[in-house]
C-alpha cells in the first residue's frame, strides 16, 4: 500500500503509512518536522502512536544532530527470535510447565538475578564501555543503587510493560522462541540523563522548541560524542541482554522438551536506536523510535499483542520509509484507559488458547488496547514481505 497521509506544514514533509493516527501523535510529528537539520522528510510507520517527547513509530534522518528523545529512553529495545527443530505435536498437552520453566529461568518485572549469572566474556566486553561512560559522567553513578551489580545482574532479565517471552508456532507447526526486551533500567537512566543534559546545554533556546523534550545535541558540541558513545553502549547492552535471555530459555526448555533442538537464530534487532546511514545522497543519523530496519533482504520481527499473530518478515529496502517498517501492532489506547475499559474476563476471552497470565496486573497489555496487527501489516505491504506467520501458545509477561 502507498503512503496514506502526508503532513506538509513543517520544514520537511511527514509521510505516514496509515490514516489511523491520533491528534497527539500527529502534532508530535508536525513538531519534529520543524527542525532545520531534518533531511528529506520524516517517516511514520503504520503502528505510529503518541510517545514521550517523540512519536513511537517515527523514523527521523538528521544531518549533524541527534534528538535523544527521538531515540527514546529504553535504548536498544528490540526483538530476538529462534526457530526450534521440534513440532507442535511434541509439546506437552499442558503448557503450564513450559511457562513455569521460563519464569523460573528469567527474572521479570523489577526482579534481577540473585548472582552474577551472565557470561564472563559478555560482562568484560560491556565493562570497558561502561567504565569510560561513568568516568566522563559520574552523575550517572548516583542515579542507580549499586550500578555495577545492578547492570550485571539485570543481564538476561525481561523487565515489564510490553516486554514478553513467547513460544510460538508457525504455519508449518515449527516451534519458535520469541522475546522482546531492552536495556532495562540502565538504558532508561542514560536516556533520561542525556535528554536533560541536552535541555541544559540549549539553555534559554530550549524555550523556542515546540517541546522541550525535543532538545538536541549538534555534531561537534561538547556532549555530542558522549551521547553517541552512551547510546551505542546501551544498544550493545540490550542486544546482549536478549542473547543472554535466549541462552537461559534454551537451557530451561532442554530439560522440559526431550527432543529439543535449535535450527538457527532468525534475527536480533533493535527498534529504539540510532545509526549512521546513507539516504537520499547524504550520510545522516537515523533514529528509529518504535521501528525496525527493513533493508532489502534483511530479516525482521513484527510482533502482535498477546493472543494475536506475529510475523517474521524480509525487508524490501523501500527508500521512502528509510528502509524501515513497524516494530509491532502499536497501542491504540493508554495503559490507564485499558485498565478502565477492560476486565479480567475480557483478558481471558482475548487470550483464549494462550498459556499466560490472565490477571488484572496485565490488563493494560490486553490485545484490545492495541491496533489490529493485520491492518498494520496491510499498510506496510510495500515495506516488508511475510516469511513466517506465528501464533503464540505461551506468553510470559513481567
Amino acid at each position: 500500500m502507498p503512503i496514506k497521509t502526508v503532513i506538509t506544514k513543517g520544514k520537511v514533509p511527514v509521510k505516514i503509512y496509515t490514516d489511523d493516527i491520533e491528534h497527539e501523535a500527529y502534532q508530535q510529528l508536525l513538531n519534529i518536522a520543524q527542525f532545520p537539520f531534518v533531511h528529506s522528510h520524516v517517516a511514520a510507520m503504520p503502528d505510529v502512536h503518541y510517545g514521550k517527547g517523540a512519536t513511537v513509530g517515527s523514523v527521523l534522518p538528521c544531518k549533524g544532530a541527534i534528538i535523544p528523545a527521538a531515540v527514546g529512553v529504553d535504548i536498544g529495545c528490540g526483538m530476538n527470535a529462534l526457530r526450534l527443530s521440534i513440532k507442535a505435536d511434541e509439546l506437552p498437552d499442558n503448557l503450564r510447565s513450559v511457562r513455569s520453566a521460563i519464569e523460573a529461568a528469567i527474572p521479570v518485572g523489577f526482579d534481577k538475578h540473585k548472582s552474577d549469572k551472565a557470561r564472563a566474556s559478555t560482562v568484560r566486553g560491556l565493562s570497558v564501555g561502561l567504565d569510560r561512560l561513568l568516568e566522563k559522567h559520574p552523575k550517572l553513578l548516583k542515579m542507580q543503587k549499586k550500578p555495577f551489580q545492578t547492570w550485571i545482574r539485570q543481564l538476561g532479565t525481561l523487565g515489564g510493560g510490553n516486554h514478553f517471552i513467547e513460544i510460538c508456532l508457525d504455519e508449518n507447526d515449527d516451534l519458535w522462541i520469541m522475546l522482546h526486551s531492552g536495556s532495562r533500567g540502565v538504558g532508561n537512566i542514560i536516556g533520561q540523563y542525556y535528554i536533560r543534559l541536552a535541555q541544559r546545554d540549549m539553555g534559554r533556546f530550549v524555550h523556542h522548541l515546540p517541546d522541550k523534550d525535543l532538545a538536541y545535541f549538534k555534531e561537534g558540541a561538547e556532549h555530542f560524542d558522549d551521547y553517541v558513545d552512551a547510546v551505542h553502549w546501551a544498544q550493545d547492552y540490550a542486544m546482549d541482554n536478549r542473547r543472554e535471555m535466549m541462552r537461559l530459555i534454551v537451557e530451561a526448555l532442554k530439560k522440559k522438551l526431550p527432543k529439543f533442538g535449535v535450527t538457527k537464530e532468525a534475527i536480533n534487532c533493535h527498534h529504539n536506536y540510532v545509526s549512521m546511514e546513507n539516504h537520499f545522497g547524504e550520510n545522516v543519523y537515523i533514529t528509529r523510535k518504535g521501528a525496525i530496519r527493513a533493508g532489502e533482504g534483511e530479516l525482521g520481527i513484527i510482533p502482535g499483542s498477546m493472543g494475536a499473530k506475529s510475523y517474521i518478515v524480509r525487508g524490501m529496502g523501500n527508500p521512502e520509509s528509510f528502509c524501515s517498517c513497524s516494530h509491532g501492532a502499536g497501542r491504540r489506547m493508554s495503559r490507564g484507559k485499558a485498565r478502565r475499559q477492560f476486565t479480567e474476563m475480557d483478558l481471558e476471552t482475548q487470550t483464549a488458547g494462550v498459556e499466560c497470565r490472565k490477571d488484572k496486573g496485565v490488563i493494560d497489555e490486553i490485545p484490545g488496547a492495541y491496533k489490529d496487527i493485520d491492518v498494520v501489516m496491510d499498510n506496510q505491504s510495500d515495506l516488508v514481505e511475510v516469511v513466517h506467520t506465528l501464533r503464540q501458545v505461551v506468553c510470559v509477561k513481567g
